[in-house]
């Protein structure tokens, strides 16, 4: 039997995403804060973001955009990134977030498989958007920098038209089109319909009530809005929740941790690669951020004693959560004070669960143990529920081999049941490790590495060897730096020494190499192929 959601069943609100935001605010509310843009310092109500997000689509529309057409999205956290991704959605249209750091080839593929028309960017993250979308065969009067004085944002909203009437299926016309690897490992568009959304939504705002968030709460945002974290989560529950956002348009230490100070943030979310530097840093210690309360980690697994680590430093408690593009994202939430700290928790409202067992050609279902303190086989986990994915874009073969016909969606993590369901995340499938037909697991060697006093960061990915094909964990480090200013040292043979005293035979670390930083998305997960063509070091 698939493990079932604690939570009670809800029903999920038949309406668009704008109007399950902004369409029910209440005078009291129009006047609470909503955005505070840290770049710019200004300080947006949630009536004036309904206005502009109206203004928005109106000039949208003014340029025949709407229902049918797809708008592409390249901007950092902002008040300008909340207003477009609002305005082309409130229009009708659909938007395709582009990532950030993204070049001018990978923003030209995503604008040509997602059919975009128009490419809305920022100037300050470079020219790859324009060129992106030149390459894409766009026009010059296609692509707009919302940072433009002249034919920006500020222009758009001035002109001053109305929000056009739309009608549309909220649970076929697709709302967002991020791009995801998936399971398989090439990007590709993920339809996600206004339903989709406007389920996690519901799913997710009292969960996070529930768990540290209050009607008066402040919250950092600086993982990107372009990625599903951000996007469904930090921005679009947020605003459900009517909370106090502050963006932040990249990761520096200083300016998070004065942001902190500055507004009272009590509730953050990070990945682990930002509870590596909260746990470990001696900044830290140098500013007043005692208002914060708790700390959601999502995007990659979080290991125990580095989230006990940050509790302990900080005061706070430490929570993780689980999702993927395909499904929203949300799936799992852990719950404050009950759920272990190594574990995502139990399924989200309307959600179920399962882990099956991948060596079995019929999927058998592996299921919980039935003891305390026991963990059941590893396997894979699937998920049903109203916030899994339509489908990828134009890929059929794709989407069959990732969602399956009776609704449910493989993740491709490998995970472990206790015996009360909840779930504990081992790895990714594809970047299992397979030595002597044994499964090594980086994530847990990349934990292990990470409690060595002389090393901030680390990655382990499989090294095929040229003299007998074994594949072999090889570990990249980066070595602490002391309060001195000085780098910690520890020899190669040292650390592999150290990690062979503390895990079976198989899962030694074979190989290191010392690197000055670990290659990394803008949500902090590890970019394992960008270090498997790392050649060998002497």
């Amino acid at each position: 039997m698939p493990v079932p959601s604690p939570h009670r069943t809800i029903e999920i609100p038949e309406v668009s995403v704008y109007d399950v935001l902004f369409a029910g605010l209440t005078p009291e509310e129009e006047g609470r804060v909503a955005v505070t843009d840290s770049a710019t310092g200004s300080v947006t109500t949630y009536g004036e973001l309904r206005d502009r997000v109206d203004a928005f689509a109106g000039a949208l529309a003014h340029r025949g955009l709407g229902v049918g057409d797809v708008v592409a999205l390249h901007a950092p956290n902002s008040l300008a990134f909340v207003v477009a991704f609002h305005g082309i959605m409130r229009a009708g249209a659909t938007v395709t977030t582009v990532g950030a750091l993204g070049t001018a080839q990978d923003i030209a593929k995503q604008v040509t498989a997602s059919g975009a028309s128009l490419m809305l960017t920022v100037g300050a993250l470079g020219t790859a958007g324009v060129e992106g979308a030149k390459d894409a065969g766009l026009a010059e009067d296609a692509v707009i920098d919302l940072a433009d004085e002249a034919n920006g944002l500020a222009s758009l909203l001035a002109e001053g038209h109305a929000a056009p009437e739309v009608a549309f299926d909220p649970a076929t016309h697709i709302a967002v089109l991020p791009f995801s690897s998936g399971t398989t490992g090439v990007p590709k568009g993920v339809e996600l319909s206004h339903r989709n959304l406007v389920a996690n939504i519901v799913q997710c705002g009292p969960l996070l009530m529930a768990n540290g968030q209050t009607p008066d709460s402040t919250i950092m945002c600086v993982l990107p809005f372009f990625h599903i974290y951000g996007m469904n989560v930090l921005l679009n529950t947020s605003l459900y929740n009517r909370l106090h956002i502050v963006t932040m348009p990249a990761f520096d230490l200083p300016r998070f941790l004065e942001l902190h100070q500055v507004h009272d943030i009590d509730f953050t979310f990070v990945a682990p690669p930002i509870a590596v530097v909260l746990a470990n840093h001696p900044l830290v210690d140098q500013y007043g951020i005692s208002s914060l309360t708790t700390v959601l980690s999502g995007a990659a697994a979080l290991d125990e004693k580095l989230a006990d680590a940050v509790q302990k430093r900080l005061g706070v408690a430490v929570l993780q959560g689980f999702g993927m593009t395909e499904a929203s994202p949300v799936t799992h939430v852990s719950t404050r004070g009950e759920t272990p700290l190594a574990s995502i928790g139990l399924p989200v409202a309307n959600t179920e669960c399962k882990v099956v067992d991948l060596t079995d050609a019929d999927f058998a279902e592996i299921l919980p143990p039935g003891n305390e303190g026991e963990r059941s086989d590893a396997g894979e986990m699937w998920i049903r529920g109203p916030q899994v994915m339509l489908g990828y874009l134009n890929n059929e073969e794709a989407t069959e081999v990732t969602l399956m016909r009776d609704g449910w969606l493989r993740t491709g993590d490998i995970v472990q049941y206790d015996h009360e369901g909840n779930v504990y995340v081992v790895d990714r499938s594809k970047e299992l490790i397979k030595y002597k037909g044994y499964q090594v697991a980086p994530a847990e060697l990349e934990a292990l590495l990470m409690s060595h006093e002389a090393i901030a960061d680390a990655a382990v990915v499989g090294y095929r060897r040229e003299s007998d094909g074994e594949e072999v964990p090889r570990a990249f480090v980066v070595p602490q730096v002391g309060l001195d200013g000085n780098v910690l040292e520890i020899g190669k043979e040292e650390l592999m020494v150290w990690v062979a005293q503390r895990v079976a035979p198989y899962k030694k670390i074979r190989m290191v190499e010392f690197t000055d930083v670990i290659p990394k998305s803008g949500t902090g997960k590890i970019l394992r192929k960008d270090l498997r063509d790392v050649p060998v070091s002497a």
